[in-house]
């Protein structure tokens, strides 16, 4: 996890795709991996993406922006209006 600018968090995140549930699983390596119902074709597992971290961390979906690897299971997101993922991930 990587800050740029304040209240601005720079993560890379692993997805699975076409998974039995959705949500986040936890530390994968350096990413954050999170399983996702949605398949890869025509974004609708970035859209379901944007959707579970808007939900789980309580930000806007507008806030979040996939920066890198919009057609890889390995993508970079930044999420405006937090510091921190682990202040707002559920227990």
């Amino acid at each position: 996890m990587n800050r740029n600018r304040k209240n601005e968090l720079t993560i890379k995140i692993k997805v699975e795709p076409r998974s039995s549930k959705t949500g986040i699983v936890g530390p994968h390596g350096d990413a954050l991996k999170i399983k996702l119902t949605s398949p890869p074709v025509e974004g609708k597992a970035n859209k379901e993406l944007i959707d579970v971290l808007a939900r789980e961390l309580k930000v806007k979906k507008k806030d979040i922006e996939i920066v890198s690897g919009q057609s890889s299971k390995n993508k970079v997101v930044r999420i405006n209006g937090i510091t921190s993922i682990e202040e707002r991930i559920k227990k």
